[in-house]
């Protein structure tokens, strides 16, 4: 048992060991542009179910930084900046901005497995929340 243990275990450890230096992590950017948001409430409703993977004001739990979480987890807020960035406004998005209170309205944004075990519990919107970050962001980014 003990053979097996190091014969598998040691290079195992090693591995994980050596796959933490590899700099692959979240940074975030000095860019900070807002949308003019119709309402704190707005704000505050996007702040708390988006700005983890929509701005550069990423908050990046303790796992995050260990991989091959950090990768997934990088990888996942890049692409979500690319689609929109509440960092980086440059102004209105008509489309943009009916997809995103869409995406919230029909419960796709933020996605289920963001809240799952308690973790980003603010992010876990009822219907009346995610009905009003709707028609706020439609209401802040369209204009």
């Amino acid at each position: 048992m003990r053979k097996l243990a190091i014969t598998f275990g040691l290079p195992l450890l090693i591995a994980f060991g050596l796959i933490q230096l590899i700099p692959y992590r979240i940074s975030n950017a000095a860019a900070h542009n807002e949308p003019s948001w119709d309402s704190s409430r707005t704000r505050q409703l996007t702040v708390a179910a988006c700005y983890d993977c929509h701005s550069n004001e990423v908050r990046t739990p303790w796992y995050g930084n260990v991989a091959p979480v950090s990768w997934w987890l990088t990888n996942h807020v890049d692409s979500g900046r690319a689609a929109l960035n509440f960092s980086e406004w440059n102004g209105p998005r008509g489309e943009g901005a009916r997809e995103a209170a869409e995406s919230v309205r029909d419960g796709s944004m933020p996605p289920s497995y963001y809240t799952w075990f308690g973790l980003h519990g603010s992010a876990k919107l009822t219907k009346a929340e995610r009905d009003a970050l709707a028609a706020g962001l439609l209401a802040s980014l369209a204009k």
